[in-house]
């Protein structure tokens, strides 16, 4: 129960003095971006484990690992019956589950945040599904920007060629529910380039820290934590603080600690 008593229930305006205070001690939200095959998860492991050597607390957070919502996805998907609304709505009740429970309070606490893959994993899949736009970022508002977005670049054809080497994607993996072919690969390749056009797009809209996905692992790593290095702190921006202020209002314990 995260209910207080009315009396030590911090106002808004002590909420608001609160999250200013904390500016220089909040955590920071690095996130890792890119289509499957991209190598993004094998750079998180390394970020991560090179950041915990700095000194930093480091905390994971994963796309589609909710307790709650990951079995529901899991069985639609086995059973091949999710719609392109479904498949974004459920998707969407997963980040917003973890924001709520992992993200945001990790970052009141002060701990450096890592999401191997964040909500542009959605915006892109689902505009690749021919989802609007507009409506995507309904669905997933309100939105807490990362501080940094590192999206890691190749060509359809890498991803495709990295994936063949490790399995056979699954049937939502490799887009057939919207190419209708046959071919788990041959699918998957013609699906990552319509999601690699998507996150193209985010890219530059949102001005992503790109890295060439094609480079040698140990460059990428290097190339990393030198941006990283160099980014700085930046303070937090408006839709930010009202996310953070409006989670802290329903949860007022933690507003108090």
């Amino acid at each position: 129960m995260n209910a207080a008593p009315a009396r030590l229930r911090p106002s808004a305006r002590q909420i608001a003095q609160l999250v200013h205070a904390r500016e220089e001690k909040r955590g920071l939200l690095i996130a890792f971006e890119g289509p499957d095959g991209s190598g993004k998860t094998t750079q998180r492991r390394l970020f991560k484990n090179w950041l915990a050597a700095e000194g930093h607390n480091v905390v994971t957070t994963k796309w589609n690992s909710s307790e709650f919502v990951k079995p529901l996805v899991r069985a639609r998907k086995a059973a091949r019956s999710l719609s392109p609304e479904e498949f974004s709505l459920l998707h969407a009740a997963d980040f917003r589950y973890r924001l709520d429970t992992e993200i945001l309070p990790a970052i009141w606490q002060g701990n450096t945040v890592i999401a191997d893959r964040y909500l542009f994993t959605g915006l892109a899949r689902d505009a690749a599904r021919g989802l609007d736009f507009a409506w995507l970022l309904h669905v997933y508002w309100p939105m807490y920007w990362p501080d940094i977005v590192f999206y890691f670049s190749v060509s359809p054809e890498t991803s495709g060629k990295r994936i063949a080497k490790e399995r056979s994607p699954s049937y939502y993996e490799a887009g057939q529910d919207m190419t209708e072919m046959e071919d788990p690969l041959q699918s998957y390749t013609r699906f990552i380039g319509r999601v690699i056009q998507e996150y193209e797009a985010l890219a530059k809209i949102f001005q992503f820290v790109t890295v060439d996905a094609e480079r040698p692992i140990a460059e990428q790593h290097q190339l990393i934590r030198s941006l990283f290095a160099g980014n700085g702190r930046r303070e937090m921006n408006r839709p930010n603080r009202e996310v953070l202020e409006a989670w802290l209002r329903s949860h007022p314990k933690a507003a108090l600690v």
